[in-house]
């Protein structure tokens, strides 16, 4: 009786985990959106030190971006990690706008867009 018990308790314990969610799972291009969340986030602190005049737009751009992919769990949780890690990174190395933070700036507006269009090409509808 024992073992019919046990049975039982197994089914019902599987039938109250909840189901496993389609968005939760990896896409094929959550590796680019990771480069493009921390680009977005070395963008937010550089142009800001440059003088930019800015304010939140490459946060905006970051929250239009979580907004558009609607993630959740550990996918908006990795996306916003890499935006705040490409603010703390290059918050720990310019203090001031230099002629190298005005060139890194240049090559990540330049990369960033290029994935954007590669992601637009690739997988828009």
């Amino acid at each position: 009786m024992s073992k019919a018990f046990l049975a039982v308790l197994i089914v019902m314990s599987a039938c109250l985990l909840p189901p496993a969610r389609a968005q939760d799972a990896a896409a094929p291009f959550d590796g680019d959106l990771a480069r493009l969340a921390e680009i977005l986030g070395t963008l937010h602190y550089l142009r800001g030190i440059c003088g930019s005049n800015e304010g939140a737009k490459w946060r905006n751009e970051m929250q239009a971006l979580i907004d558009a992919e609607t993630p959740s769990g550990d996918r908006r949780a990795r996306m916003i990690a890499g935006f705040n890690r490409g603010y703390n990174g290059f918050q720990q190395t310019y203090r001031t706008c230099t002629p190298a933070a005005v060139v890194a700036i240049r090559r990540y507006i330049e990369e960033g867009s290029k994935i954007s269009r590669d992601l637009t090409a690739r997988y828009a509808n």
